[in-house]
């Protein structure tokens, strides 16, 4: 049996292509005992003998048996992999590069996670210096010295526009209509200069005014002033208002003698109208006359104005006091669009007996206080309005007042034919400043109303509950 060499005596391994090729030359060579290397060439071309010997062939057990080139794979399982990759001047990868590698994708997954918080960071500050620049703009442009001109600048004004001075109007009131006609730029502009100028408004009379859009505050304080602007027969009347508080607007705007106006209204039958006073007959709006009407036509067009709008509603003629009553009610105790139609519930659930928590009572402020001509705006009613026996306080007498108690507007009217559905047989208003209005089933949950309101009036001793 031949002998296994040992170690020592087994060829080297080669390290790469190259150098397992050129082993396995060698060995070939050796075992044919012809030497193929070539030999060196001088200058001449001459072929030079090689001057290194030829090893000597070593004995046949001595070689190992070794597999062809062809059935064995070209490089060694034993050399290193790196060897696989020089040939082609390549680096093999190794654990370390594959760490490398992972190392550099956590650094850009990383680097962009950096990137979207900045991102956010900055998202952040651009939305908080929008709300900031939204809550506090005209601070800002004060202290930076951006401020808006509150006026439009002379020169600017053009159109026409048409405002409405009333009787006991404020500045502020008179402001706010001029930018709402679109007289003036801003809603204080005008108040501002009558400040700013020391004028008073008093000065300005009640009437109808055509001034154009868009002018100076100085030039529509000059345009009210100027008769020739006023159009003298020009009436206008809110909802809400009252026969007695009608007929001053009525003579002043057209320019009538205010005893015409007052003999005019006395007899409601001169106008087709079946009831004791025309309290609610004289509809709310603007008119404008000829110089040369009278004073019964000016009322005349009012209560026809009237018969239009239950007309239109569809209410039946024997139904027009009744349905007027409910929205002269409604119109002095609602103030949203929503609230007329809830009020309208109440009032039909207190007046339904077999519902009814008040035993047919109204127990409304605003009828109880309708004798009372200094009680326009009141809310809380006195003791002397309460006990007072007559026909308009509905907290001694049963159903409806005797007559309307205001002009109602066509929202009053609408809300008076179709009340929303609900059981409702109370509601206060908590809120006198925004007209925030509580409706409650029962009286228990009115009383927890009421305590709201009476805290609001305490926190607000000038709020007007009083």
């Amino acid at each position: 049996m031949p002998e296994t060499p040992s170690p020592g005596d087994l060829p080297e391994a080669p390290t790469s292509r190259r150098a397992a090729r050129e082993a396995q030359r060698q060995n070939t060579q050796s075992v044919s005992g012809v030497d193929d290397a070539p030999a060196a060439e001088n200058l001449q071309g001459d072929r030079q003998p090689v001057s290194e010997p030829v090893a000597a062939v070593p004995p046949a057990s001595a070689v190992p048996r070794r597999t062809p080139v062809a059935d064995r794979p070209l490089a060694s399982t034993t050399a290193p992999i790196d060897a696989l990759f020089e040939e082609k001047g390549l680096k093999a990868p190794s654990s370390s590069s594959k760490r490398h590698d992972k190392d550099r994708r956590k650094s850009r997954v990383a680097a962009w996670g950096v990137f979207a918080i900045v991102l956010a960071i900055i998202g952040g500050l651009v939305g908080g210096g929008v709300a900031v620049w939204t809550t506090y703009e005209d601070q800002i442009r004060k202290v930076l010295g951006w401020e808006e001109p509150k006026d439009f600048e002379a020169g600017m004004a053009e159109g026409e526009a048409s405002v409405t001075v009333l009787s006991g109007q404020t500045g502020a009131d008179i402001s706010r209509a001029l930018f709402d006609a679109g007289v003036t730029k801003t809603s204080d502009a005008f108040y501002s200069y009558l400040i700013e100028s020391a004028e008073d408004p008093s000065a300005l009379k009640p009437g109808v005014y055509a001034l154009q859009k868009k002018m100076t505050s100085e030039a529509a304080y000059q345009a009210l002033l100027d008769p020739t602007n006023k159009q003298e027969y020009t009436a206008q009347l809110r909802e809400g208002l009252t026969v007695a508080q009608s007929v001053p607007r009525i003579a002043e705007g057209i320019g009538l003698p205010l005893e015409d106006v007052e003999n005019a209204v006395k007899d409601p039958s001169a106008y087709g109208v079946k009831a004791e006073t025309l309290e609610g007959w004289l509809f709310p709006a603007t008119y404008t006359f000829d110089p040369d009407v009278t004073a019964k036509e000016v009322i005349q067009r009012m209560v026809d104005r009237t018969v239009q709008a239950l007309d239109d509603a569809g209410v039946p003629t024997d139904q027009r006091e009744r349905i007027l009553t409910v929205a002269s009610i409604i119109e002095k105790e609602a103030r949203y669009a929503d609230d007329f139609y809830k009020v309208s519930r109440v009032i039909e659930n207190r007046l339904d007996p077999a519902i009814s928590d008040t035993d047919g009572l109204l127990q409304m402020d605003s009828t109880a206080q309708y004798p009372f001509q200094d009680r326009e705006g009141g809310t809380s009613s006195r003791a002397e309005e309460l006990e007072d026996d007559n026909g308009w306080n509905t907290y001694k007498k049963k159903g409806l007042p005797v007559t309307p108690i205001a002009n109602p507007g066509e929202l009053a009217m609408k809300a008076a034919l179709e009340p929303a559905d609900g059981p409702w047989q109370y509601f206060v208003t908590v809120n006198l400043e925004t007209g925030e209005t509580v409706f409650s089933a029962t009286f228990a949950e009115h009383e927890k109303a009421v305590a709201q309101y009476q805290q609001w009036c305490r926190d607000n001793p000038d709020g007007g509950c009083s």
